[in-house]
């Protein structure tokens, strides 16, 4: 049986290795850079501040306001994916579907940042939506079991070393104790 589990687990190992290689290499990159998108504004734009913290403007004058940002390509509500309130910072993120990001203040809608945000679509790769549903369900997930079959199987290589350093030590016998004392 030890030496069956042995076998399997290399070659469990190898070949997931070999399958996940160029899925894997794409998640541990995107996900890289989605852990500094903050600090790095080539992934995502930086948030700025508007002058007021409750909101005054009006929602005919946002659309307006991004109508004529010709970089964003909007020209009525279904070209935008997301609207982000931020009253604390005082300002509305508007997010068109091109992935571009405008920047407007809350109290008149005055446009502040111009931007394209590449954030959602590094993080479209890292979860494989970017190729599709299918590719999200049927290949990045059992990619993801793969690698946790990779995690578990190199786990286990590494403690056999271990485990067959414990089980040489156990199975040599071992040296009697010499006795000490006068035998009368």
């Amino acid at each position: 049986m030890y030496k069956f589990l042995n076998k399997w687990t290399r070659k469990l190992h190898r070949w997931g290795a070999l399958l996940t290689a160029v899925p894997l290499l794409l998640v541990i990159v995107t996900g890289l850079l989605l852990q500094v998108k903050k600090e790095a504004a080539w992934i995502q734009p930086p948030t700025l501040r508007g002058s007021v913290k409750e909101p005054r403007v009006q929602w005919p004058a946002v659309l307006q306001v991004c109508r004529e940002a010709p970089q964003a390509g909007i020209q009525s509500w279904e070209d935008i994916s997301r609207l982000d309130v931020q009253p604390a910072k005082g300002i509305i993120k508007v997010q068109a579907k091109n992935h571009w990001e405008l920047q407007l203040d809350l109290a008149d809608g005055k446009l502040l940042s111009s931007n394209y945000r590449r954030s959602d679509w590094i993080e479209q790769l890292h979860d494989g939506s970017f190729f599709g549903d299918w590719a999200k369900l049927w290949l990045f997930l059992p990619n993801g079991l793969v690698l946790l079959g990779l995690w578990l199987t190199g786990a286990y290589l590494w403690y056999l070393p271990f485990y067959a350093k414990q089980r040489k030590a156990r199975s040599k016998p071992q040296p009697e104790p010499a006795q000490t004392g006068n035998a009368s």
